[in-house]
């Protein structure tokens, strides 16, 4: 990762560009700051957590109104969660993605209000909100849902499964399915067992009350492996949006750089 990570590299933005909304031809008003320039100031934000309105505007990148309004337009088009697809089914095309199993978690940041709040469970019931994760067997964010901090884990973990985008890349049928879920004693549920091999997926979960099953430790590290990698990005670790869906516009974005920074090492190690 370079010194200055908001800066956008060509190859990036070449994959963003065409998922941007264009601007009407007459649209009223001075010119607007180029969305090259806006995104580097949503990074910027993403990285730092800063408010908007400390943004600084020596950056170049318009002020943080700007950026939040461009973030607010392109949440509401759809491009972030469009982004993510796009670099799964890059990383589907070269390899990088492993099918053979999926894994899932639930530990929740702090939070500064709005909705999808309640009450830790672990953080003397202050007001919070957590992330719900399922990653492929290489720790590749797959998708991620935000709920209230006292939403029990195994109540998303179907909502995760089908939440997987069908991911393109290779050739016949865009791929949406892992062969297995790994999950730890939070997603015992005998129901949700039947209901994921229902959908030919085998449950690789533990049991409450008995021993973990052996080995799944060592498989499913990759899972907490990428919450780190989520939330190194300091405005994904506290969230302050209180719109849920501007929050999981920054976690989009989030899972997309990660999924970047993967592409680019699989191309380096392929030269």
């Amino acid at each position: 990762m370079g010194t200055r990570p908001w800066i956008l590299d060509d190859g990036l933005w070449a994959l963003i560009e065409p998922l941007l909304p264009p601007w009407p031809e007459r649209s009223p008003g001075p010119r607007p700051v180029s969305d090259r320039l806006c995104l580097q100031g949503i990074l910027f934000v993403l990285y730092n957590d800063i408010a908007w309105q400390l943004l600084p505007m020596e950056l170049g990148f318009g002020s943080g109104q700007t950026c939040w309004r461009r973030l607010d337009r392109w949440q509401r088009a759809g491009v972030f969660d469009r982004l993510h697809r796009v670099l799964l089914a890059e990383l589907n095309a070269a390899g990088e993605l492993d099918w053979s199993r999926a894994c899932v978690d639930g530990p929740h940041p702090r939070e500064k209000g709005g909705p999808d709040t309640g009450p830790s469970p672990v953080d003397r019931r202050k007001t919070g909100s957590k992330h719900h994760l399922i990653c492929d067997g290489r720790g590749t964010p797959l998708k991620v849902i935000t709920s209230a901090a006292n939403v029990n884990d195994v109540t998303q973990t179907l909502a995760l499964v089908d939440g997987i985008p069908p991911v393109a890349g290779r050739p016949g049928r865009p791929r949406t399915r892992p062969e297995a879920l790994l999950g730890d004693k939070g997603y015992d549920s005998n129901a949700h067992r039947d209901e994921l091999r229902h959908r030919r997926i085998l449950p690789v979960i533990s049991r409450k009350g008995s021993p973990n099953i052996k080995g799944i430790g060592k498989l499913r590290y990759v899972v907490e492996q990428t919450f780190a990698l989520l939330h190194h990005f300091k405005r994904l670790a506290v969230r302050w949006e209180r719109r849920t869906e501007l929050h999981d516009a920054f976690v989009s974005l989030g899972c997309s750089l990660i999924c970047w920074r993967r592409l680019k090492k699989a191309a380096s190690r392929s030269r």
